[in-house]
């Protein structure tokens, strides 16, 4: 197994990135909450792009791709499963 491919990465590179970050959220919280999807798309929209022309690819494809996919799953593990667990037992179960 790769390890080195997982998110979660040194704490180097994490200082350098979230300085990018950081800002990004700012100007999203800026534009308006009404907006976020929108503006969120076309940011990971562009980034994608961008490293699609570096290397036009199929496997630069399934690599972004794969990317997105396990954000995805990691995003609804880590913050929407508990935040609807946490629901559940303030609202009570549905099934």
């Amino acid at each position: 197994m790769r390890w080195n491919n997982i998110p979660y990465i040194k704490q180097q590179d994490r200082k350098k990135l979230n300085v990018f970050i950081d800002n990004l959220v700012v100007c999203l919280n800026e534009l308006g909450e009404d907006k976020l999807a929108g503006n969120l798309n076309y940011i990971i929209s562009k980034l994608l792009g961008k490293l699609w022309l570096k290397k036009q690819r199929y496997i630069r494809i399934n690599e972004l791709t794969g990317v997105l996919e396990c954000v995805k799953q990691e995003f609804y593990r880590r913050i929407a499963v508990p935040y609807e667990e946490y629901k559940k037992r303030i609202e009570g179960d549905v099934y």
